[in-house]
C-alpha cells in the first residue's frame, strides 16, 4: 500500500497504515544451509520411520553427527507438519471449538471407487527451501484424485484440492487426520455441502490412513528424493509427471499389477460396485461400520 512516488511522504504515509517506517526496508532472510540439511533428514528418515517423535529423531540425528536438541527438532517438525505416528500423553486434550468427527472405516470393505477417500499432507523438499503437497486418493483403486502445493500450511490449497477433485465425483466418505486443515469450519462446510460423510484417524494411528502414507513413500522415494527441485515450478512439474506416471503407467502390487486408472475407470463403468476380482481392501482397526453413513455433526471436546 506505500507508493514510493506519491505526494506523501514515506514517513506520513507510514504513520496513516500505522506501520514502522524501517518496515520497508527489511528483507526476508531464507533458511539457512543448516537449516534446510536437517530438514531433508528429518523427512528421510520420518518417511522410513513415522513412528519416530522428536524424542527419537533427535537420538538419531545425533548419531549421524548433527550436533542438534530435542527442541530445535521439536520445532521444525511443527514447522514442516509431522510428528510421530504413537500414541501419547493428553491426547484427549483438544481445544473446545476444534471439530473432531470419529473414524468410520473400521471393518468397512471398499468395494467400488470413489467409495473412500483418503487425504493427507507431506513435506516436499527443493534444494533452497521447501513445499507443502496434499493429495486425495481414492482408496478401491489408489487413484490419485487431485493434489496441489503450496509454501504454507494454510487451508486455502487444501480447500482447492478438494474443489478440484469433487469435480469429478462426490465420494461417500473421506478420511483425514486430525489435522488442524481438517477440523476447521471451512472443511466441514465444504464436505457438508457436497453431502460426504468426514471420517478422521484416531490420534498417532498411522494404519487409520494407511494408504496414503504408503503413497508418499512411493512419491519421495521414486521421485522427489531423485531429483533436486530448484524452484517450486521445477516441483509442481516433477510431481505432475509423476503422478501421471502413478496413476497410468505404475503396476499396483495391490491390485494384481494393473495401474490405479485401469482399475479406477473400469470399476467407475461396471454396476454396481466395480468388476475388479480380487479381494478388495480392508480397513484395518475392527469395530463394524454403517453400511450407509449418515452426515453427523462433529464432536467438540475439551
Amino acid at each position: 500500500m506505500i507508493e514510493p512516488d506519491a505526494e506523501l511522504s514515506l514517513s506520513l504515509q507510514c504513520e496513516l497504515l500505522g506501520v514502522s517506517r524501517s518496515s520497508l526496508y527489511y528483507r526476508p532472510v531464507g533458511p539457512s544451509a543448516r537449516e534446510l540439511a536437517l530438514k531433508h533428514r528429518i523427512d528421510e528418515v520420518y518417511t522410513q520411520r513415522p513412528f519416530y517423535g522428536s524424542r527419537r529423531m533427535t537420538v538419531q540425528l545425533q548419531r549421524e553427527g548433527y550436533a542438534v536438541n530435542r527442541k530445535r527438532i521439536q520445532r521444525y517438525m511443527r514447522e514442516m507438519g509431522i510428528w510421530g505416528l504413537v500414541p501419547g500423553p493428553h491426547l484427549s486434550r483438544r481445544r473446545q471449538d476444534t471439530a473432531v468427527f470419529p473414524y468410520l472405516l473400521r471393518g468397512l470393505e471398499i468395494v467400488r471407487p470413489h467409495q473412500v477417500w483418503g487425504i493427507d499432507l507431506t513435506y516436499i523438499r527443493l534444494l533452497g527451501g521447501w513445499l507443502y503437497l496434499v493429495a486425495i486418493l481414492d482408496w478401491y483403486s489408489r487413484y490419485v484424485v487431485a493434489w496441489e502445493l503450496d509454501q504454507t500450511l494454510e487451508i486455502g490449497f487444501v480447500l482447492a484440492a478438494m474443489r478440484r477433485a469433487l469435480c469429478q465425483a462426490n465420494p461417500d466418505i473421506c478420511n483425514s487426520d486430525q489435522g488442524s486443515q481438517f477440523t476447521s469450519p471451512q472443511w466441514a462446510a465444504l464436505l457438508q455441502q457436497a453431502g460426504v460423510q468426514p471420517s478422521m484417524d484416531g490420534k498417532g494411528r498411522a494404519a487409520d490412513n494407511v494408504f496414503v502414507e504408503r503413497l508418499w513413500r512411493s512419491v519421495k522415494y521414486e521421485e522427489v528424493y531423485l531429483h533436486d527441485y530448484h524452484s517450486p515450478r521445477e516441483a509442481r512439474q516433477g510431481l505432475s509427471k509423476y503422478f501421471a506416471y502413478y496413476n497410468h503407467e505404475r503396476p499396483h502390487q495391490a491390485l494384481g499389477y494393473q495401474t490405479p486408472a485401469q482399475v479406477h475407470f473400469a470399476a467407475d463403468r461396471a454396476a454396481p460396485h466395480g468388476g475388479r476380482e480380487h479381494n478388495p481392501p480392508k480397513a484395518t482397526a475392527s469395530r463394524p461400520h454403517q453400511e450407509q453413513p449418515t452426515l453427523t455433526e462433529p464432536a467438540f471436546l475439551s
